[in-house]
């Protein structure tokens, strides 16, 4: 038997998270299938063929899976399920709407957001804002699990698997697409940028957060925030890191004006290197910062600018 990992994308390009659940997929043991299912999406498909250890791809083509919907994608999981262990996915928007449902239909139990693959049937997971850490151990004929991708590296780029070309199945029309609400942006993702800078309710009001702009324009960093500053309305939520926000880890993380609550370390205290600002010394975010400054972001934000 063998592992089916789905890939998530925009149907022109894989998106890195498939890479990082290519890593968990194969510490599953098993040989490993990729699920492109799109419309328009070939390339990604020759994109996924390059996984290194991907032993084929599978590539569905309808109208009805251009938009990722849970609901056909789930059906078509669904009908390859008997002809595998396991089915995983990223813990992105996509997977963490596509395999509930999919683990509901199997009549499985879903094993979300690991961290550590121990064994075939063995996985680490956080729980409490990601102050514990979960051992679990399923009993389950056939494993779903999401991958939380900042904790697995990327799988590199030089295989060359088959790609067979599968049916569409059924579309039952249980949903439709309407429409995506994006925010325009220069900068890179926050999920997949390597320099974040985030600001927190320290920066007082929504038209500071430009001084943090200019100092991400020369890091080329993507700009995140606490949940406190996007409740104010400083910033929208697809800026939010934290539990109930964007799960990162970049190779640099800077808080600005953020105390450092359970719910935001939840989201990036698996960067590599953390730099804290905050004029309060006593604030959470110095327990978990490698390098914490002591002072008024308004003067130390200027300076660390004129330095860079």
């Amino acid at each position: 038997m063998t592992t089916l990992l789905i890939a998530d994308h925009d149907n022109k390009n894989l998106d890195d998270s498939t890479l990082k659940a290519m890593t968990a997929a194969r510490a599953l043991g098993e040989e490993v299938h990729i699920l492109v299912a799109g419309n328009g999406s070939a390339d990604v498909a020759a994109q996924a063929a390059k996984i290194t250890d991907s032993a084929k791809i599978l590539h569905a083509e309808d109208v009805a899976y251009e938009n990722l919907l849970a609901e056909p994608i789930a059906d078509l999981i669904l009908s390859l399920a008997p002809n595998y262990n396991a089915i995983i996915a990223a813990a992105t928007t996509s997977g963490k709407n596509i395999l509930p449902r999919v683990a509901a239909l199997l009549d499985v139990m879903q094993i979300s957001e690991i961290i550590e693959v121990v064994d075939p049937n063995t996985f680490k997971r956080p729980i409490y804002a990601g102050n514990a850490i979960q051992t679990v151990k399923s009993t389950q004929s056939k494993q779903v699990i999401t991958v939380r991708t900042a904790s697995f590296a990327d799988t590199s780029l030089d295989g060359a698997a088959e790609i067979e070309n599968i049916a569409a199945t059924e579309n039952a029309n249980l949903s439709e697409f309407i429409e995506n609400k994006l925010s325009d942006s220069d900068r890179p993702e926050l999920t997949s940028a390597k320099i974040i800078i985030s600001g927190g309710r320290g920066m007082k009001d929504g038209e500071n957060f430009a001084m943090l702009e200019k100092v991400a324009d020369k890091l080329g960093a993507a700009i995140g925030a606490s949940r406190a500053a996007v409740d104010a309305g400083y910033v929208p939520n697809d800026y939010q890191v934290g539990q109930t926000g964007k799960v990162v880890a970049p190779e640099l993380y800077i808080a600005v004006g953020i105390s450092g609550a359970i719910q935001h370390l939840a989201g990036m205290k698996d960067s590599k290197i953390i730099v804290a600002i905050n004029n309060d010394e006593e604030a959470p975010i110095f327990q978990v910062a490698d390098y914490g400054i002591v002072g008024d972001l308004f003067d130390v934000v200027p300076e660390l600018e004129a330095a860079l």
